[in-house]
């Protein structure tokens, strides 16, 4: 009897394992449904229109009696959310680490979000100011769930089975995102058939997003696990302090920090072509809500099949490889934006095509790959800078974006300006020594990396 029990325990340990990884992907189900159908497709097109509305006759607005084109407003407000969550950011990761109550700041931060994305219903008129509060509010607390959430992934899964893990994560959130929008696609299109104004159709749209994210996130906080508390000190009181903490730590590991860098110059440009492409093609293109939707339908469809795809390529040429190779195709497909007709939607699904296929994996990849340098015990911390880089740093973008606009008018010139990014981006990364990296980490190094 005894023998069999202490057979009985890896299985055991390994049922509970998978049972954790598939409410955490859950998360990913959950959350992906704001970035896709509220930052991605509706929101920036939408708040737009809502600036011009309360636009003086220059096409200016003046929050705190700053003048600022209105083309520029979503832009800018992306950036300042970003500022907003790197206050908070270290906080929710010394938490994390130093209570081990992970599951009631993931809940706090995703209730938070999900209730100020619901609250998106209200924007109407010339309220560009509560839009603009609205998306600070939801884009620092989806930024801050993701520190929690990411910590979870060295908990979950072993070395060989990350990049596995973080692929199907991300291919989770895409498949929602697909599922949710085709719903809009249908509400935006027949919305006369409702009973609907174009308006209302929209704030319907991102209500909802709201509430689908408050919903799926109790799949997660039943299915994980809290692994118990690892320090007496207050984490509120040591948020900051353990911030530099991490940085000092991060120093002696000059690798590990290295490709956070590098990750934090090319994430910036991926971030910002995922908040501001619908405001590219709506406001410089002319194209309709409903093919910028269907676009991003496409790209949530391709980017699931993409997430996995490079998780597959990078089990045979390595995760760095497979991260580099998509920097490429990066570059590539923006440039070619820079070239897209006015007025022609189909080369714009063209362009989709090409982002769908490495947005996923991309990101996936480089989180999966971050994971193998962190050294033991100190996941929620680190995935606290990671976030920053994920989300939290990633204001340059917007902030190039909108003012790059904002001096010459011209959303191709702000589209090109995000090239950049992705060049230095590659440059960077392909100077670190992965391999060197985990191990100095005291990681185990994987088959292939």
């Amino acid at each position: 009897m005894g023998t069999d029990t202490l057979r009985s325990q890896p299985a055991d340990e390994a049922d509970e394992r998978r049972r954790e990884q598939r409410g955490w992907y859950f998360y990913d189900w959950a959350c992906s449904v704001y970035s896709t159908s509220v930052l991605t497709v509706f929101l920036g097109p939408y708040l737009t229109s809502v600036a011009k509305a309360a636009a003086d006759p220059d096409g200016f607005v003046h929050p705190l009696g700053i003048p600022i084109r209105a083309g520029s407003f979503f832009a800018y407000t992306v950036s300042a959310s970003v500022i907003v969550s790197i206050l908070v950011m270290p906080l929710a990761g010394a938490a994390a680490d130093r209570t081990g109550r992970k599951k009631p700041l993931l809940a706090l931060a995703a209730y938070v979000g999900a209730t100020a994305t619901t609250g998106l219903f209200f924007l109407d008129g010339d309220r560009y100011l509560l839009g603009g509060f609205l998306l600070i509010v939801a884009n620092s607390s989806v930024a801050v769930s993701m520190v929690v959430y990411n910590s979870y992934l060295p908990q979950i899964a072993p070395p060989e089975e990350r990049d596995a893990v973080s692929s199907r994560g991300w291919a989770f959130g895409y498949a929602a995102g697909s599922l949710v929008l085709v719903l809009n696609l249908i509400l935006f299109t027949a919305h006369d058939s409702f009973g609907l104004s174009e308006s209302m159709a929209v704030r319907i749209c991102l209500a909802s997003a709201g509430i689908w994210w408050g919903a799926f996130t109790l799949v997660p906080l039943n299915r994980l696990r809290d692994r118990g508390r690892t320090t007496s000190e207050a984490p509120t009181a040591q948020g900051w302090r353990q911030l530099a903490a991490t940085v000092r730590d991060m120093r002696g590991k000059p690798l590990t920090l290295s490709f956070l860098f590098a990750y934090l110059i090319y994430n910036d440009g991926i971030q910002t072509v995922i908040s501001q492409a619908s405001v590219y093609g709506s406001e410089e293109l002319g194209l309709s809500q409903s093919t910028l939707i269907t676009a991003v339908l496409m790209v949530q469809v391709l980017a699931v099949a993409g997430a996995l795809g490079m998780g597959r390529l990078a089990r045979t040429y390595g995760a760095k490889r497979t991260i580099l190779g998509s920097l490429v195709a990066w570059t590539v497909t923006l440039a070619a934006g820079y070239f897209l007709p006015a007025g022609a939607p189909v080369w714009f699904f063209v362009l989709a095509a090409g982002i769908g296929l490495v947005l996923g994996g991309s990101q996936a990849l480089s989180r999966s790959l971050f994971s193998h340098l962190v050294p033991p015990g100190k996941e929620a911390e680190y995935f606290s800078a990671y976030e920053m880089s994920d989300r939290g740093m990633s204001w340059l973008g917007p902030l190039l974006f909108g003012v790059t606009y904002q001096l010459t008018g011209s959303y191709r010139d702000a589209i090109i300006s995000l090239v950049v990014f992705f060049v230095v981006g590659f440059v960077l990364l392909a100077r670190v020594p992965v391999a060197r990296a985990i191990s100095d980490a005291g990681n185990p190094l994987p088959e292939r990396i």
